[in-house]
């Protein structure tokens, strides 16, 4: 895909405002508009927690309680926690997948739990890669118990991940587990790319895209299909569900790239300008540059510059903000958030593919609207 260079530098300059949310995106059927996805998320959250408890708990000491702590359920000293344990979007997804060929939501538990714990390896990495110390309003893993716990719990999860599939021993596992090796794969390339980006100069709209294809849609891509497989969907059915959650994922990560500008620290945990301070090459970025006109040229000069300074950690608030600002100017925001609007139509469309109740097409459609709508 190419980036509308006309469409994205005539936008009209605005300031860097936090805290407001994502266009609408207009449900695509009145029957999505009335599910409760609150509901939907607790369902999956609540299927999948007890059983990822028990996969923890397999962990030797102190993986077990460093994994613990990652998942909120333990504070820093090892009480009991009720920590933000994220959305769950993948749990739900997983559940509700294997409601597609007219299976129970609890033959997708094993695919649900699979995937948070390959997520939540990739969390546990990512952290450590990207110096965050923050994750969910509190000390990251690495900060808290060190770099090496985190490498190693990171590992661990994946581990469990694949053996939680494999011990069903049924076909289904083995073509479930082939999916979610697959998508793995993915996220880490998706992971190598990101941080390749951040020493460049440039990165095109379609480098951008495909990393980011990588490190987020191949994922839910799999959520999306991994219970149906677990049902005995057959390959076209699954292939066209992970077609659904892959462009869900770049729906997701494109609003992820506007929480990285312009989210308020309060709902996202982390600092502010958060992705401007690790110089990431996400979409509101690239887009901007590709853009053209004064705004593009003055920030592509800016970035260069940033790039070589020795004081780049010390920025006050207000050279972080300018810089967002140029890159709104440029047409960036605006051209981010119709981008996730775009992916969100291309998941739906993705469903007439495939024959399912109508309730449970009805949810599908509605976890993509929550997705688009969350608040930046």
């Amino acid at each position: 895909m190419t980036l509308d260079h006309a469409a994205a530098g005539s936008r009209t300059p605005g300031t860097a405002t936090r805290g407001e949310t994502v266009p609408t995106v207009p449900p695509a059927s009145t029957a999505a508009d009335a599910v409760d996805v609150t509901a939907l998320l607790e369902r999956g959250r609540t299927l999948a927690t007890p059983v990822l408890r028990a996969a923890v708990d397999r962990l030797a000491p102190p993986m077990d309680t460093v994994a613990a702590y990652h998942f909120g359920w333990i504070d820093a000293e090892g009480n009991p926690a009720h920590g933000d344990g994220g959305k769950a979007v993948r749990p739900a997804l997983a559940v509700l997948s294997a409601e597609v060929t007219g299976g129970a939501p609890e033959v997708g538990i094993p695919g649900a739990v699979a995937v948070e714990l390959v997520h939540n390896f990739s969390l546990l990495h990512d952290d450590l890669m990207d110096g965050d110390e923050q994750r969910r309003h509190r000390d990251t893993v690495w900060k808290v118990h060190g770099p090496a716990q985190a490498i190693l719990v990171g590992d661990a999860l994946f581990a469990l991940a694949n053996e939680i599939l494999l011990e069903l021993g049924t076909v289904e596992a083995g073509r479930a587990t082939r999916r979610l090796t697959t998508a793995t794969r993915a996220l880490i390339d998706g992971q190598a790319q990101d941080i390749s980006y951040e020493h460049r100069d440039r990165v095109s709209v379609e480098e951008c895209l495909e990393m980011e294809g990588n490190k987020t849609g191949a994922l839910l891509a799999c959520a999306s299909s991994i219970g149906a497989v677990l049902g005995g969907a057959n390959e076209a059915t699954a292939d066209a569900l992970e077609k659904y959650g892959y462009h869900l994922g770049l729906a997701f990560q494109a609003v992820d790239d506007l929480l990285g500008i312009w989210g308020d620290p309060e709902a996202t945990g982390k600092q502010t300008w958060s992705d401007l301070r690790q110089r990431k090459k996400s979409l509101p970025v690239v887009a901007a540059l590709a853009a053209g006109g004064q705004a593009s040229a003055r920030l592509g000069e800016i970035l260069a510059a940033d790039a070589k300074s020795s004081d780049f950690e010390n920025f006050s608030e207000e050279e972080f903000a300018a810089r967002a600002a140029l890159i709104e100017e440029a047409g960036g925001r605006e051209w981010t958030a119709e981008e996730a609007r775009r992916q969100h139509t291309i998941a739906i469309e993705a469903l007439d593919a495939v024959d399912m109740p109508e309730p449970v097409r009805a949810s599908f459609t509605a976890l993509a609207d929550f997705v688009v709508v969350r608040k930046r």
